[in-house]
Parts: structure tokens; sequence; C-alpha cells
């Protein structure tokens, strides 16, 4: 599906209210020896626009890229897009799992460098939903053509979440709505093979489960690079083996100790991010 041009000053006005932020840089974890390799810095921008995908409320974005403020790359960086859970924002990826620590540790440690971009998606489910709004139009019209305008190469894209990010994460790919798209991942997906009409926070309807249901897309997937993860005492394990065990092609991924929290999550981002890497040379 085309995505409609976008004029100059439509990104400008996308883009209001843009900070470029001091440098992050990593700080060497527990256990970490003198011989780390050193922090590389991490520029951090935010900023929010009008969304007329979701109108009813400002949206919110950051993007992290290596390098100090005022860098500019020889060659403009790919981009892993990363979607929220329930009950969280865009900055819950860098403020929960100190995903700018974790980019800044894998370009030290000689990681492909790529920038990480993420956007308010509300409680959507990151799709059209009855309400009007439609996250996934809005990260695909809107959110792409003013990553571009950052000075990012949104035509080398990876897109990974967690819980109704994975789904999302898992859905965008599948539906084919990026084009030239890299790779996907997805930590503790919340992901069901059947309709419940009693989550109505999903999806509106059985149709609107039909029209976004990942388990009947997963031919769509087949020669995409995929990482999916869980784990062992998350109550969607069961859900996520059951999506896992028919899908097509290589894949990537475990079932490691942890629950469906933060903490899991952070202990699995690095390698999360040297799957995103090696798909986004």
């Amino acid at each position: 599906m085309g995505s409609p041009g976008i004029t100059r000053r439509a990104l400008l006005g996308l883009g209001a209210g843009t900070v470029a932020a001091a440098s992050v840089a990593a700080c060497a974890g527990p256990g970490t020896s003198s011989q780390a390799p050193p922090t590389q810095p991490i520029a951090m921008r935010s900023g929010s626009f009008t969304s007329r995908f979701r109108p009813q409320e400002p949206t919110g974005w950051s993007l992290a890229v290596p390098g100090s403020p005022g860098d500019t790359p020889s060659v403009p960086l790919p981009v892993a897009l990363f979607l929220h859970g329930t009950g969280a924002d865009h900055r819950m990826v860098f403020d929960e799992l100190d995903a700018g620590g974790v980019l800044a540790r894998h370009v030290a440690r000689g990681g492909t460098p790529f920038a990480i971009a993420a956007i308010d998606g509300g409680e959507t489910w990151w799709h059209r939903r009855d309400s009007g709004t439609d996250t996934q139009s809005m990260l695909v019209e809107e959110f792409l053509p003013l990553l571009a305008s950052q000075g990012v190469d949104t035509g080398r894209l990876a897109v990974f979440g967690l819980s109704m990010g994975g789904f999302g994460a898992l859905l965008l790919a599948s539906q084919h709505r990026v084009p030239g798209l890299r790779a996907v991942a997805a930590m503790s997906p919340a992901v069901w093979s059947l309709y419940d009409a009693g989550r109505s926070d999903n999806f509106d309807s059985a149709a609107d489960f039909a029209a976004n249901d990942i388990f009947a897309l997963r031919p769509e997937l087949e020669s995409l690079p995929k990482r999916i993860d869980c784990g062992t005492a998350d109550n969607l394990l069961f859900s996520v083996k059951d999506y896992v065990k028919d899908l097509p092609g290589a894949h990537e991924g475990a079932f490691q100790d942890g629950g469906h929290d933060s903490g899991y999550w952070r202990s699995i981002l690095p390698e999360v991010f040297s799957f995103l890497g090696r798909n986004l040379t």
C-alpha cells in the first residue's frame, strides 16, 4: 500500500519541539572487566506532533543516534523502530530498559551502528480501530518521513517491540506495510490464536481479529529475518510457543528464565540488538 506524499512544511510541523539532548553513554555493568571497550556517546532527540491518525492527543517520539550531538555520519545510519506495550510510551525503552546504554555498548564492541526510534501508540494495539485511530498508518505515513528528515536511513529499517508492541511489530512486518523491511524482533509478544470477545482492548470484533490475525499471516514472514523471545514464567508462554511452532523459515530467539517484566526484557536486549545490527548492515 503506497503512502501519500508529505510536504516539507508538514515535516517541519511534525518535528516541532525536537530537542538535541546531551550525549548519553553506557555505564559499565556489574562484573564488567577493566578491559571493557570505551563507551560510545549516544545523542538523544525527542519531540511531539499532532497525528491525523490519533488527533486526540500529542504523539511523542524519541530518537537515539550513536555519536555526539551535532555529529553528521558520513553515511546515514539504519534505524530500528520500537513499539511499546500497554501502559507505556516512547520513553519506556530508554527509561526502563536502558536502550541507549545497551546501544552504546553494542557499538563499542564492534556491532553495526544503528539508530533507535520510538513513538507513542497509546492502547491501540498498533492497528486501525473503530475509534478512528490508526497507529500503523501513523507509523508508515507520518513517523517514517519524520525520521528521514532527522537524517537516518529509513530504507534500512527493522522493527521490534514487546508485549502489545511485539504483536504490533509482527503485524507490521506480516502486512508488508514497510517496503524493504530488514528484520523483526518480538519480545514476549501478546499473541492469541483465537478471538476472545471479552478482550475488546485489543480487537473491536471478530472481523477485526480476522483482519489482523498474525497466526494466519505467519507465511508472510517466511523470508524475513525474525527473532522471538519469551520468558518461561510469562503467562503468554503457551501462546508464543504456539505461534513459533509453525512459523516458516529460519528464526532466532529462545524461551529463557524470566517473566513479563522489564528485568527480563533488559536481560535479552543485548542479544536483540546484536540480531538487529546483523540484519541492518
